[in-house]
């Protein structure tokens, strides 16, 4: 997530941008510029934002605004709460190594049921399963080496683990695989009853 032309954040041209949205929970703090640090480390390509999906990426069948609208009115009714970063996993099939995340899932669970529907529907590919990325598209002969960097890296940090989401952040992709954050929301903003 981010985008940066010559390292300065900017915004590619409208006819860059794909019809490909998510919805993220980016991670503050030292722990999320650790994170940022391990993922350059780990897959040096990548300009990453750490963050959680909440909503994976996906098309849209409708304007960006319309579905941006749902996505506000849900988040601003959900109530901010921790997540804690636990360990270091491998997706089976992607060969995606990730951060396990324990307290926090279930409000992720919920919060990604609660959006997956009308203007934010899309049938995924793989079950909804909360984590923070750190390296994906590895080799295959790579993966156990990236895998052994990211434990080690993740056994000597002692900073955070646990995160407060706050924020839900739209989210679309471009033709260089740069995202662009076009809303931010603020969980919490308005009260349920």
């Amino acid at each position: 997530m981010g985008c940066t032309e010559n390292g300065v954040p900017g915004r590619p041209p409208l006819d860059e941008r794909l019809n490909v949205f998510a919805l993220v929970v980016y991670i503050p703090g030292a722990l999320g510029d650790f994170l940022d640090e391990l993922r350059r480390e780990l897959v040096p390509h990548y300009n990453p934002h750490a963050h959680v999906s909440v909503l994976p990426p996906r098309p849209l069948a409708v304007a960006w605004e319309t579905a941006s609208g749902q996505a506000r009115a849900l988040s601003e009714s959900w109530l901010p709460f921790d997540v804690h970063l636990t360990d270091i996993q491998v997706f089976p099939v992607t060969k995606v190594i990730y951060i396990e995340i324990g307290g926090g899932a279930s409000e992720l669970y919920r919060m990604h049921t609660a959006m997956n529907l009308t203007d934010l529907a899309f049938q995924e590919p793989f079950p909804y399963h909360p984590h923070v990325t750190l390296a994906q598209e590895i080799p295959h002969e790579g993966v156990t080496e990236v895998q052994d960097m990211a434990e080690r890296r993740w056994r000597e940090y002692q900073g955070p683990r646990v995160f407060r989401a706050e924020r839900a952040v739209f989210v679309q992709n471009t033709v260089g695989n740069c995202w662009l954050d076009l809303a931010e929301y603020s969980l919490g903003a308005v009260s349920v009853r």
